[in-house]
């Protein structure tokens, strides 16, 4: 017999990766979302597999002194699925990510170590910080945000962590016919905006205008995307260098977080005039510019980057600095054609996927002293840790950002340095 749709008291333990807890009923496992460590409630079942259950916390019968009023009334069981925990103070949302890393550094590496979980300006009460907001759009054109694990839209007004100036598009406010996404894109530093839409066909439908100024584009299939009015992408300023990064390109959303991740990278690399970085997965070039900076012009940065639109913005914004070169291609393939170079220092910052086992290898050979390597996923970061471990390096430092406040979601930056 199914229990979904049963309704189950649970005493609620620990914090689980993805905005979980953890609880048992009959000892079987049960992730529950809207709890907190130490509650006891009446959770909702929602969907049941072989080995578990996942359930919605929709009474709370004992509360965790953690726990706060939602500022968002979207937020909740059945509500949008964006945030992880509203229902927790931001010293609490710190708190428990910390524990998630460090239990997928135990689980995965074998690495035990506390980590602590550093706060980011410019984010009051953990509002006001996603620069890119996509929005789903149903067939009759009404914008809004996934409900969790869902295809189903929740429509919201507006969206209390997306930065204010994604608010002023008023892309929720607008009806979008002919078109199934919808992403509202600006600037961290600068007064930049657009908005790329996707299109259900292969016509471009006549759009509304967004409520405040900005560029207008079109994706298409693959993530490529073409300005229909105004220009291609956003400026950003970090360091006192001007980036432009393409509308649908990559960038760190929080504003403080680009800023941030730059120094704490500079400071684990420690990188002296003359010598030779990598910056692999390197986008339009944030840390590659950085690097440059430092190592002058007697020595060399090399960025891989796999996107053909990335490249062109790194190019762009390193055009300055002759000893810095960009190419396009798979990071993997390219380091072995790199095999026999001398490096002194590189950092990586892959996808959510990370950077597996043979990057990791091939890092090895070319026995650069000293390796930062920026994650946003603790589980891919864990495995990644295990394999250049095992190549020779040695963890010696780990710090964590709250770059995604209200989400389960959590930046780390490792240091690794030959054994």
């Amino acid at each position: 017999m199914s229990l979904i749709g049963t309704r189950l008291e649970l005493r609620v333990d620990n914090v689980a990766h993805g905005g979980w807890c953890v609880g048992r009923h009959d000892q079987q496992v049960v992730f529950v979302r809207h709890a907190l460590p130490g509650e006891r409630v009446r959770a909702l079942v929602t969907e049941e597999t072989t080995r578990f259950l996942r359930a919605d916390a929709v009474e709370i019968l004992e509360a965790s002194p953690d726990r706060v009023e939602a500022p968002c009334r979207f937020a909740g069981p059945g509500g949008c699925g964006g945030c992880d925990w509203q229902h927790a103070s931001l010293e609490a949302q710190r708190r428990l990510k910390g524990q998630v890393v460090a239990e997928q550094l135990r689980r995965i590496a074998g690495i035990d170590r506390d980590v602590h979980v550093e706060e980011l300006a410019g984010a009051p009460g953990g509002l006001g910080w996603r620069t890119r907001v996509r929005f789903a759009v149903d067939t009759d054109g009404t914008a809004g945000l996934r409900r969790h694990r869902s295809h189903e839209l929740e429509p919201v007004d507006t969206c209390l962590i997306a930065h204010p100036e994604a608010n002023r598009l008023g892309v929720s406010e607008l009806v979008w016919p002919g078109v199934t996404e919808v992403e509202a894109v600006v600037s961290g530093t600068t007064r930049d905006s657009a908005v790329i839409v996707t299109p259900r066909g292969a016509k471009l439908p006549v759009l509304p205008e967004p409520k405040a100024s900005s560029a207008v584009l079109r994706r298409f299939k693959g993530g490529r995307t073409q300005p229909v009015r105004g220009r291609r992408g956003i400026r950003e300023n970090v360091g006192g260098r001007e980036f432009r990064v393409s509308a649908g390109g990559f960038w760190q959303v929080h504003p403080a977080a680009a800023r941030t991740l730059t120094e704490a990278v500079l400071a684990a690399l420690e990188p002296k005039p003359g010598e030779t970085a990598l910056d692999l997965y390197c986008g339009a070039g944030l840390f590659a510019g950085a690097l440059a900076d430092a190592v002058g012009p007697e020595g060399r940065v090399l960025g891989v980057e796999s996107s053909a639109e990335a490249v062109r913005d790194a190019r762009h914004n390193l055009r300055d600095t002759a000893w810095a070169r960009i190419e396009c291609a798979d990071v993997a393939t390219q380091l072995r054609e790199w095999v026999d170079m001398r490096v002194d220092i590189a950092v990586i910052d892959p996808p959510r996927a990370g950077a597996g086992r043979v990057v990791a290898e091939q890092l090895a050979e070319l026995r650069n002293r000293r390796i930062a390597y920026v994650s946003c996923d603790p589980a891919t970061l864990a495995r990644d840790l295990k394999a250049f471990v095992e190549a020779g390096y040695e963890l010696t430092e780990l710090r964590a950002f709250d770059s995604f406040p209200m989400t389960h979601h959590v930046e780390c930056l490792a240091v690794l340095d030959r054994s």
